[in-house]
């Protein structure tokens, strides 16, 4: 949990992101080019920064292509979609949030894996 005097990370490496949305670099760097609204600044290395609302895009993105099953087409249509309408932003933590909860159910799913046998005993 944090607290308030711990900083809160506002910039992310493209490992960082990997590590949080499960995704491979190459297909962060792929989607960059496939979704305009996906492109991290650069620091002074060369290396890609990335934002929070970044990676709520990349998280919704990446519910549309593998939840939803869009092409990237039609993924591309329905964020321009929810731009026009104003709500992308909100959309995009739903897709964070639908994420979290399939984290916590698959680790749920696990515990009660380990548990099983015992609970039988």
């Amino acid at each position: 949990m944090v607290t308030p005097s711990e900083p809160v990370q506002e910039f992310f490496s493209i490992g960082e992101v990997c590590q949080l949305t499960g995704l491979k670099p190459h297909v962060l760097r792929y989607w960059e080019s496939q979704f305009r609204f996906l492109n991290p600044a650069k620091n002074r290395s060369g290396n890609r920064v990335y934002q929070r609302r970044e990676i709520d895009l990349v998280l919704f993105v990446k519910h549309l292509l593998y939840e939803e099953k869009y092409t990237i087409e039609g993924a591309r249509q329905k964020v321009d979609e929810h731009r026009k309408g104003g709500d992308l932003r909100a959309v995009a933590r739903g897709a964070l949030n639908l994420e979290l909860l399939d984290a916590i159910e698959a680790d749920a799913k696990a515990i009660l894996a380990i548990l099983e046998p015992t609970v039988a005993s």
